[in-house]
């Protein structure tokens, strides 16, 4: 995939065929802006150990609409060939938690793409889902919950054009704010 925002809508996609209800992405920057970590955390209905054993093969899909299954391979792929890692649990009954480290500075880093457009997206086409979107780095932490963006909406769907459009806005200033430019 060419951009990491992609990797993360495959990933919150997967957890939304999963019946989660909760899915939690955050993009966490570190070590002077080298470091970053993914980490998208759902709590849909797992899987067990077979399933997790053959998830990082390319020709294994839970899917039956097509025969291999590339989100998590191709993820997993982008982390390693920086000399970051990869790592997914799961629990059956629980949910399911990916997370990949990347280098930034290594010339292999696969850019991240504009996450804001990706997560409000996310929240507009699956509004029954809560979503929370956090970014950590030396400046602070900011969140997204869409718990506490429902409130604040009073009843005005999050589906709404004009507040999607207000999503992507506030979710890309405050990352901006947080993290500076430093990936």
């Amino acid at each position: 995939m060419q951009e990491l925002s992609l990797n993360i809508l495959d990933i919150a996609q997967n957890s939304v065929v999963a019946g989660a209800s909760l899915i939690e992405i955050s993009l966490d920057v570190y070590d002077g802006g080298r470091m970053m970590a993914l980490t998208i955390t759902d709590n849909g209905k797992g899987m067990d150990r077979e399933t997790l054993a053959s998830v990082e093969n390319p020709f294994f899909t839970s899917r039956t609409t097509r025969k291999v299954g590339l989100g998590i391979p191709l993820f997993k792929q982008a982390a390693e060939q920086t000399g970051g890692h990869f790592t997914i649990t799961s629990q059956v009954g629980v949910g399911t938690s990916v997370k990949a480290v990347f280098d930034t500075a290594s010339i292999d880093f696969t850019p991240l793409g504009e996450v804001w457009d990706t997560v409000a997206i996310l929240i507009q086409m699956n509004e029954a889902i809560d979503f929370v979107y956090t970014v950590r780095g030396e400046d602070g932490e900011f969140v997204c919950d869409t718990r506490q963006l429902k409130e604040v909406m009073e009843g005005m769907p999050l589906s709404d054009l004009s507040v999607v459009q207000w999503i992507k806005e506030f979710i890309r200033e405050n990352q901006f704010e947080i993290l500076k430019r430093s990936y």
